[in-house]
């Protein structure tokens, strides 16, 4: 019989994705108490928060800053109770845009070529033809993206996503088919075909009930099937992943794959991607969140 424990949801927190946090959180906190679990909910919004005593094991619902970038993970090293999730330094640099994009180049991930930049006023990247796509650098859930068709509309599509971090990452926008894949104990699951109705996969079409269309399994064939989920599992083996992620990753127009990032902690909602491509694969929602809390206690020892 499954032990019941005490475990404490991380969730809301200080990002922009807090509302979306708060989702995932409730939908953990609900699923994890159906099992029998002893469950606490922190909100770790403010500057001082404290896990219950009893806790043994802490559920990650954060989304976006002061959840995926490795800092609250740092921080419940120090208290030595285990955690759903990558450890600090890999959450760290799935994060961080450049640093994942260094770590996907040193490890032979294809990915889209790309430029970084601090000022608006910065000229046209010599190596990339436009259209591209400018994204803050350590924002998560399309925060701030913005596309570039024309080389004159590169200065208001920086300015815009400066707004939300002090550099922006400008890459090859890839024309081709929106997937992703999730990984789970070092498995890639049944690839998320995500086709939003209208224009691109942004924070509103993801967040708009009606407004994208997903298909899992993805209609593609066994081997680009597998070229997908190969191309998923190395690019989060490449910023050291562990236990559970996300990866989204577009299919060109010959099968070739692009990894674009790497998501650390992924929406827990029960429509969010990750659940759907692990209902996919059988396991249903109480099921999932009682193997991400299996992996956080194996490393209790």
């Amino acid at each position: 019989m499954m032990e019941k424990r005490v475990i404490t949801v991380l969730l809301g927190g200080r990002s922009s994705e807090r509302e979306v946090s708060l989702r995932s959180g409730a939908a953990v906190a609900s699923a994890l108490r159906g099992l029998g679990h002893t469950v606490f909910e922190i909100d770790p919004q403010k500057t001082l928060w404290t896990l219950p005593a009893p806790t043994e094991v802490v559920f990650l619902a954060l989304h976006g800053t002061y959840g995926e970038d490795g800092i609250i993970q740092s921080e419940i090293d120090v208290l030595k109770i285990p955690y759903t999730g990558c450890n600090s330094e890999s959450s760290r640099v799935a994060f961080d845009k450049v640093l994942a994009k260094k770590a996907f180049v040193a490890a032979k991930v294809p990915t889209a070529p790309f430029a970084v930049f601090q000022n608006p006023t910065s000229s046209w990247p010599s190596h990339l033809c436009p259209p591209v796509v400018a994204k803050p650098v350590r924002q998560g859930s399309s925060v701030g993206l913005q596309f570039v068709d024309h080389r004159d509309t590169l200065f208001q599509a920086l300015s815009r996503s400066l707004e939300h971090d002090t550099e922006v990452l400008v890459e090859e926008r890839v024309i081709g088919r929106e997937t992703t894949v999730a990984i789970l104990d070092n498995r890639a699951l049944p690839i998320v075909e995500v086709r939003p109705k209208q224009g691109a996969y942004d924070y509103t079409n993801k967040y708009t009930s009606g407004a994208t269309e997903y298909l899992c399994p993805a209609p593609l064939s066994p081997e680009i099937t597998a070229a997908v989920q190969q191309a998923g599992l190395n690019a989060f083996r490449a910023v050291g992943g562990r236990d559970y992620g996300r990866v989204d990753i577009m299919v060109r127009a010959n099968g070739d794959p692009v990894v674009l990032e790497v998501n650390t902690l992924p929406g827990m909602t029960e429509t969010s991607l990750f659940p759907k491509a692990a209902a996919a694969a059988g396991i249903n929602y109480p099921q999932l969140c009682q193997k991400m809390i299996d992996l956080a206690l194996a490393r209790r020892s």
